[in-house]
């Protein structure tokens, strides 16, 4: 009789087993354990959906989609409502990012491997531990960057288990880059509806952010107090966020780190430009229709495009964008939120020729093979006297090329047609690196404070770095600038003013310019205002390894630089805006 029921008993055992395995759920560079939410499921728009506390209390509903799949016919097309489901959608594991190049596991910003497909419009969210139906707490979206070619909302550098625990709702959408983000084409405009297409990427957060409008009350969050930030081509999607008329009463402030749309050496392509790469593309993949483009597999496109250096990004496009982000600020039809923007020290577009001089000789040459006859205007804007004064003006200089140019553009467009405040930071802080630590990308000794260092300090996410490998030894100090840091994001999305007990933001003032330094110290700086206007208003001469920025990560994947500039302003080269792939 027993023999009869061991098989029985055989997979009851392994059954039982499948069960434990599937209480452990995957997330970037980690494995938790599945714990029930006493509340779930709890039911939105599509159906019911069901999380998992994570071991620090915090709730986390990972990977639940926000639009129907963009796949076969919904390819290059505007994100599609999603079906509803029935039974429980487990959201407690991240989903795929968005088809893109990966990354090379010993670079600087490596934080795990993940899975691509185009299925990938889902979001993450992470909730305080008391979260629940009427607490109406405020919500921050996410917006990653990766120069429009990559990124993901799951990568562990964008957490937002830490932040989650001030209080705050913390939501991370993904959206399609690339090729499938900003791809347009003749007959995707004819299709579309709008007379537009290529914007499927930004209409993706516009999606993200409608679903959070309907949704995120269940969850406890106040769909009336909704903060997007984001960094590098995440920063300057929330700048053009706050510019297009599609957005309009999604949210209520915005934080831009280390991007922007306003000005600089590359404008964004305008639609017959960017329809015009699509009819390259499907040249390259020789058929006869955007219907046939859309059969072919993720990565014959990927390919066809590489092997012909397309590259493919946001553009001006008369429905998302009517206009340049530039003349809508100008005539005061950007939304009027409350924005606090920014950039770091050695940000992209802040290594001029001159930042390289430690004499008063090597100063003035490098003034003049930059500025040539303005070089004397310059010298009375930026002088020195000393050697001893070389290193502290030159460092100057640079700073002032890259961020004063559009994050300071950007506040001084919202301030001269919006009545909503506007706020200024800089990011110094160098990264504390492990001794004798290597990367492929990115060298420990002279990259400074680089593009996208400050992000770990505002997400609190530090030990994303040293996941597989110790690469830094954080240290006290990092902690709590990370700590205060984090505080001053909040505070701006619970209130509005970023100010808080330990850091005074002071609201810029076109008539008297300050920012905030995140650094060694945390200062209050004031700005050069006549030498920054020079500088914008004069491009220097570029020179050759001259204005490179200062970057983290894996170069961009495909083709040519992208149509848009990310810190820097004047004189940012083209080979620069290529690196920008690197967040």
């Amino acid at each position: 009789m027993m023999k009869v029921f061991r098989p029985y008993i055989r997979m009851i055992i392994a059954l039982a087993r499948i069960a434990l395995l599937a209480t452990v759920v995957a997330t970037a560079g980690a494995q938790i354990t599945l714990k029930p939410i006493e509340t779930d499921p709890i039911k939105i728009d599509s159906g019911l959906v069901s999380g998992t506390y994570l071991a620090s209390g915090v709730k986390a509903y990972l990977g639940v989609p926000f639009a129907a799949p963009p796949i076969r016919e919904n390819r290059w097309r505007e994100p599609q409502p999603m079906k509803t489901w029935q039974g429980v959608w487990t959201a407690n594991i991240n989903r795929a990012e968005c088809v893109q190049g990966l990354r090379s596991n010993n670079i600087n910003h490596y934080f795990g491997d993940e899975d691509a497909a185009e299925d990938c419009l889902y979001l993450n969210m992470w909730l305080p531990a008391n979260a629940k139906l009427g607490r109406k707490l405020p919500v921050m979206v996410w917006i990653y960057g990766g120069a429009f070619s990559g990124g993901s909302a799951s990568m562990a550098v964008y957490s937002g288990e830490n932040t989650a625990k001030k209080g705050v709702i913390y939501v991370a959408p993904n959206y399609r880059v690339g090729i499938f983000g900003f791809l347009a084409h003749p007959e995707a405009t004819k299709e579309s509806g709008h007379n537009a297409s290529g914007n499927w990427g930004l209409m993706d957060q516009v999606a993200a952010l409608k679903w959070v409008q309907r949704n995120i009350a269940s969850f406890g969050g106040d769909p009336g107090n909704v903060t997007i930030l984001g960094q590098s081509a995440g920063s300057m999607s929330i700048n053009d966020l706050q510019a297009s008329p599609l957005a309009k009463g999604l949210f209520h402030r915005a934080i831009g780190m280390s991007g922007s749309t306003l000005g600089g050496a590359l404008t964004s392509s305008t639609l017959a430009e960017a329809e015009d790469q699509g009819l390259k593309l499907q040249a390259a993949m020789k058929v006869n229709s955007l219907a046939e483009m859309r059969t072919f597999s993720s990565d014959k496109v990927m390919a066809a495009a590489q092997a012909n250096q397309l590259r493919f990004s946001p553009a001006v496009d008369g429905y998302f964008l009517p206009k340049s982000p530039a003349e809508i600020f100008k005539a005061g039809q950007q939304n009027d939120v409350p924005i606090l923007v920014g950039c770091t020290a050695n940000d992209m577009g802040t290594t001029p020729l001159i930042r390289r001089a430690t004499t008063v000789a090597e100063y003035r040459d490098a003034a003049a093979k930059m500025y040539a006859a303005k070089a004397a205007e310059f010298l009375e804007l930026y002088p020195v006297s000393n050697d001893t004064e070389v290193k502290a003006q030159a460092d100057t200089v640079g700073r002032e090329s890259g961020l004063s140019a559009n994050p300071r553009k950007w506040a001084k467009a919202h301030a001269e047609t919006g009545k909503a405040p506007a706020y200024l930071f800089m990011f110094s802080r160098v990264h504390p690196y492990t001794p004798g630590v290597v990367f492929p990308d990115h060298n420990p000794a002279t990259v400074g404070a680089y593009h996208m260092g400050d992000v770990p300090y505002w997400l609190m996410t530090l030990d994303s770095f040293n996941l597989f490998r110790t690469t830094r030894d954080w240290t006290p100090y990092d902690r709590d600038l990370a700590n205060k840091m984090s505080d001053v994001i909040v505070s701006f999305a619970k209130t509005g003013n970023p100010s808080t007990a330990a850091v005074k933001m002071v609201k810029y003032d076109p008539s008297n310019e300050q920012l905030v330094d995140f650094g060694d110290l945390i200062k209050v700086t004031k700005l050069n205002t006549k030498g920054m206007n020079f500088i914008e208003a004069t491009p220097a001469i570029q020179q050759p390894g001259a204005g490179r920025g200062r970057q983290g990560g894996a170069p961009s994947p495909v083709g040519p630089p992208p149509s848009r500039t990310f810190c820097p302003g004047p004189g940012v080269s083209q080979s620069e805006a290529r690196r920008a792939g690197s967040e």
